[in-house]
């Protein structure tokens, strides 16, 4: 079984809207075989990343920039997942 994992800052009621439609999208009948979790980007750890198959990202756009939770995740994720071969 393949796992996805969703990565997505949802603060406001369309952002939340959109996340449901992936978490619908991931589980229509037509896709096999793939286990669908979304966790918020302040409690996303590097060993959650590691045991993924994909990734799918998803934040506000705060000044041009994505949000403080996303940034980070990436912040705290990103050097111990590229240490790992």
């Amino acid at each position: 079984m393949k796992k996805l994992l969703i990565v997505a800052h949802a603060p406001s009621e369309n952002t939340q809207l959109m996340v449901e439609a992936i978490l619908k999208g991931a589980q229509h009948s037509d896709i096999e075989q793939v286990k669908t979790s979304w966790i918020p980007p302040l409690e996303t750890t590097p060993e959650d990343v590691l045991v993924c198959d994909a990734i799918i990202l998803g934040t506000t756009e705060n000044l041009g920039y994505m949000s403080g939770a996303l940034k980070d995740f990436f912040d705290r994720c990103y050097y111990p997942c590229l240490e790992v071969k």
